[in-house]
């Protein structure tokens, strides 16, 4: 069932384990990501950036697919639908479409704008029982066209922005989007650590989860991290998966470019990768 994710980290939070965050781009990845999680009596979030909601037809579209499959699938695991590092116009867009949650990137603003913004939205998520992720801190890389500097966010910003009663916070410590180059420093869990002592009960937000060594996602875990995002690795294994198939030659034999066949190792793929990040993350039987 559709529902806010408030509940989820919340229960992660105490749990001391996350709930993934897989974005999705299509029907197969919606699909691929909903039954892992069924099948793994794992509680998810449906992440969507505003690219991938325009490449999909528009957000009500994208409400519409993820409410239909989870009545037709019969998906009884708490399912979120979120927005992905969304406009401020984005965030109305996607409340006003379905979304039962959202997330306002403000890290680019000064930090009283982003505090300004981030409390008007807060107030009307809160009146609408849905959930908010504000972020402090741009994270590293790109993200369908939001290009972050990596930047290690300030912790007296990050309580200014979690006291406006969002229901998550994404902090910037070090992580970036797509895949982490050889030279990279590692997470700042010093900073991580004085965010938590500072936030308290609020569950902190991931992004950038493909590439970090599975002890440093642990440790983010017992640090508050109670949501971690997933998008890049489920694009590669899709994307590998794919081309396996249509080098061996396969859509060429018999109906082999059926669609329906073209894309099946991909999101076989996709559906193992969201089972290894949901075993890793801890969050399997939490449903």
């Amino acid at each position: 069932m559709l529902v806010s994710a408030k509940e989820m980290l919340t229960k992660a939070k105490a749990g001391h384990y996350a709930v993934a965050q897989i974005n999705i781009n299509n029907l197969e990845w919606t699909k691929a990501v909903l039954t892992t999680a069924q099948a793994l009596n794992a509680p998810v979030i449906l992440g969507v950036s505003e690219g991938a909601g325009k490449y999909m037809g528009g957000f009500g579209t994208v409400a519409a697919m993820v409410r239909a499959m989870l009545e037709d699938l019969k998906i009884t695991i708490p399912a979120a639908l979120h927005l992905d590092h969304g406009s401020y116009e984005g965030c109305l867009a996607c409340i006003a479409a379905g979304f039962s949650s959202a997330m306002f990137d403000g890290s680019h603003y000064p930090i009283a704008e982003n505090i300004a913004k981030t409390k008007e939205l807060a107030a009307l998520t809160a009146e609408k029982g849905l959930s908010l992720e504000a972020e402090v801190g741009s994270i590293g890389g790109e993200e369908d066209g939001v290009i972050g500097a990596g930047e290690v966010a300030d912790p007296r910003e990050c309580k200014a922005i979690a006291d406006l009663g969002v229901t998550m916070l994404a902090a910037g410590i070090g992580n970036i989007h797509g895949k982490y180059p050889e030279n990279w420093a590692g997470l700042r869990f010093d900073v991580l650590d004085a965010i938590q002592q500072l936030t308290g009960e609020m569950p902190l937000v991931l992004h950038g989860g493909t590439g970090i060594p599975a002890a440093m996602i642990q440790q983010a875990i017992s640090l508050g991290v109670s949501k971690i995002n997933v998008n890049t690795e489920c694009q590669l294994s899709f994307a590998a998966a794919t081309r396996a198939y249509i080098e061996a030659g396969k859509d060429l034999m018999g109906k082999g470019f059926d669609p329906r066949k073209l894309l099946g190792p991909g999101y076989n793929a996709i559906q193992n990768t969201v089972k290894e990040k949901l075993e890793l993350f801890g969050s399997v039987g939490k449903a």
